[in-house]
């Protein structure tokens, strides 16, 4: 079975490069202009990979990923944009996608980059709920409970605690989280994995200034405190 891919670019030279390619490469390819028909779309048949612009007329490209996501939808998002900011960079992967590219860029490196990305996402997970203390994580329904609560987290908070919740009491390194939740392919800093354990901890610590969950240690990584 071919596996689908929304390609939402409004310029349309490099829409049509882009499905050409991917065609070539095996893919089923749909394209569209506009922020928010491109969102439509997803929401109506989410596809197995986005490949999204974020310059756009209607919504832009962290519209649609934060709105993606927000609705539960846990398809990949592969970032296209002319910037280069590192601010931007980290604001896209804080919402949820999951590889970032710079324009100008190669159809060979974007091929990849989709390739490397669905692996990812196709990795066996482990069980369904995970579950230590009042904390409780459903892989499923991308559900997090504090308790009785329910917890809002975005795709990547998840997948952080996730991890963490996997390997109870075990420390995990800003270089694993790398790896396994961006790829060694993509451009991402360890700071961008200490962004993330502190959204996080804001949503889930009683008090975030002194975590009693995900704990730090020092100069290597987090672990999730199962001794609280």
């Amino acid at each position: 079975m071919k596996k689908s891919i929304l390609v939402i670019e409004d310029d349309p030279g490099i829409g049509m490069a882009i499905r050409d390619e991917l065609e070539f490469e095996g893919f089923e390819v749909e394209v569209t202009q506009d922020g928010r028909v491109g969102l439509e779309s997803v929401l109506r048949s989410a596809p197995h990979l986005i490949v999204l612009d974020l310059m756009l007329p209607g919504q832009n490209g962290f519209e649609v990923c934060r709105e993606i996501r927000k609705r539960g939808i846990a398809t990949p998002v592969v970032m296209l944009t002319a910037r280069g900011h590192e601010a931007d960079k980290i604001r896209g992967l804080e919402l949820g996608a999951d590889d970032y590219i710079t324009k100008p860029f190669s159809l060979a490196e974007l091929v990849a980059r989709i390739r490397a990305v669905l692996r990812r996402s196709e990795r066996p997970a482990g069980p369904d709920v995970i579950r230590h203390g009042i904390i409780s994580v459903d892989v499923k329904k991308r559900q997090t409970l504090k308790a009785d609560t329910l917890v809002d987290l975005t795709e990547k908070e998840f997948q952080i605690l996730t991890l963490l919740m996997n390997r109870p009491g075990e420390v995990v390194t800003r270089d694993e989280f790398l790896k396994e939740l961006w790829g060694e392919d993509v451009y991402v800093t360890p700071r961008t994995v200490d962004i993330h354990i502190a959204a996080l901890r804001k949503k889930l610590e009683d008090n975030p200034e002194h975590p009693s969950y995900i704990v730090s240690v020092r100069n290597v990584g987090y672990k999730f405190n199962v001794e609280r």
